[in-house]
């Protein structure tokens, strides 16, 4: 983390249009802004957050994120340089399209 504390005030408004942004805590929810940052963000809020974090605390913080959707996936494996694999919900989404599948046969 590259040092002075992040102001998620200077984000994109729309991207918390579900929550009240004077009660996250950018330390706290990390995770949640990156996704949001990631699914929903302008380029503007991509540059702010790579001044505070570097691309690797970014890949890493989403790694474990079950339902990032598969453009902010190839995003972040792309900049990142890790492959789609490392990230988990690359696995749900396919187990997500064998589910669905099967339960289409089944009808």
């Amino acid at each position: 983390m590259k040092p002075g504390a992040f102001n998620i005030n200077l984000l994109s408004p729309h991207l918390f249009w579900d929550v009240d942004v004077s009660k996250i805590i950018f330390k706290d929810s990390k995770q949640f802004v990156i996704k949001r940052i990631l699914e929903y963000g302008l380029l503007s809020d991509w540059i702010l957050l790579c001044k505070h974090l570097d691309i690797n605390e970014i890949a890493d913080s989403v790694a474990n994120v079950k339902d990032l959707d598969r453009k902010s996936l190839s995003f972040i494996a792309t900049v990142s340089k890790r492959p789609k694999e490392h990230f988990l919900c690359i696995y749900d989404s396919e187990n997500f399209e064998v589910r669905n599948k099967n339960q289409k046969m089944n009808l």
